[in-house]
């Protein structure tokens, strides 16, 4: 009879390996501050290891695939989405935490987590909610909603602090606690930027040749370049050291590029769904917070304890662009019937 193989050291060998390459400064999955709710450890899985699995299982997660990013509902297999975006901040993030020997899992777990909680409709969706919601409503916030409250079924996923910090303070006015959040915040940055201009050429909003020649010349012709210039800039200038961060030559061309796609792009891209999303969002935020009896089961439950704008904020940001337009038409267009076979 072959013998029974056991997994009960496989989690500590991961540790005693972080232990030995990854840098001082680095958070080790053996330090962990631990959960909301304690559980028993996984026997081969480090903490950050099983929230990275619990997100990318997550309902939140797979809807990510039908929310924009800055196109809406576009012509083309290969403009990014949400989930797209996702992917791309956890792929930047790891090769950042890599190169400055960080820890790959928590910084992974955390990119993967950070936009749960966004809008339809991209930034337009955001803005209308923190508008009609006096609750207030900042995605970053929703997102670390999502992972303590609203997934499954109230019960969230119980993720580890410093994913759950790392989530939370992503956004570039953040302050992460930990070296490996500092990474995914500084990667979102290079991500969106860098796709955002490829989808801006791709629907014609943008030319290449039109992208401002002092800052190609520093960052890179190609979303590849520009990329690789920023991940080794930052090797350089954060290895060894107790932060995250590029050179200010780098920051400020890359500033400078976000603020030149705000002029020609975002607010361009926006402007044609500006309008339609405002409308349908507050529209639908009226009407549930006058009718909250209408809410699924799920989040008609969260009324219990908490407030209902809130909770009306939690549906309509868990939407997808599509549900949100089906949602829209089935409570506010009316629809034809017929009679006898005759339409009316």
């Amino acid at each position: 009879m072959k013998e029974q193989k056991t997994f009960g050291c496989v989690r500590e060998c991961v540790c005693a390996r972080e232990e030995e390459y990854l840098s001082p400064y680095a958070m080790k999955s053996a330090d962990t501050q631990g959960r909301l709710r304690e559980e028993a450890r996984c026997q081969f899985r480090t903490d950050f290891q099983r929230d990275r699995d619990r997100i990318i299982y997550s309902n939140s997660f797979k809807r990510l695939k039908n929310k924009t990013q800055v196109f809406f509902a576009p012509e083309g297999d290969h403009y990014i989405t949400r989930l797209t975006h996702t992917l791309d901040v956890s792929q930047i993030a790891r090769s950042i935490a890599r190169s400055l020997a960080l820890n790959e899992d928590l910084a992974e777990a955390i990119a993967l987590g950070h936009d749960l909680g966004h809008t339809p409709f991209g930034h337009v969706g955001e803005r209308v909610l923190a508008k009609v919601a006096e609750c207030g409503f900042k995605h970053n916030e929703q997102s670390l909603r999502v992972v303590d409250v609203i997934e499954k079924g109230g019960r969230g996923l119980n993720l580890t602090k410093e994913v759950r910090d790392g989530i939370l303070n992503h956004k570039s006015t953040g302050k992460p606690m930990t070296l490996e959040g500092e990474a995914v915040s500084i990667a979102d940055r290079i991500a969106y930027i860098n796709h955002d201009i490829e989808d801006a050429i791709r629907a014609g909003v943008l030319k290449a040749d039109e992208l401002p020649k002092d800052l190609v010349e520093i960052l890179g012709k190609e979303t590849k370049e520009r990329i690789n210039t920023a991940i080794t800039d930052i090797y350089q200038n954060s290895y060894g050291q107790a932060y995250v961060r590029m050179s200010d030559e780098v920051m400020r061309a890359t500033n400078e590029l976000r603020r030149f796609m705000f002029e020609r792009v975002y607010e361009v891209a926006n402007k044609s769904i500006q309008e339609r999303s405002e409308r349908m969002l507050t529209q639908m935020f009226a009407y549930f917070t006058g009718n909250v009896e209408k809410l699924p089961k799920p989040y008609y439950a969260l009324l219990e304890n908490y407030e209902k704008e809130r909770v009306v904020c939690d549906y309509l940001s868990g939407m997808t662009d599509r549900y949100a337009i089906s949602v829209f038409e089935n409570l506010f267009i009316p629809s034809t019937f017929s009679i006898g076979g005759v339409i009316s």
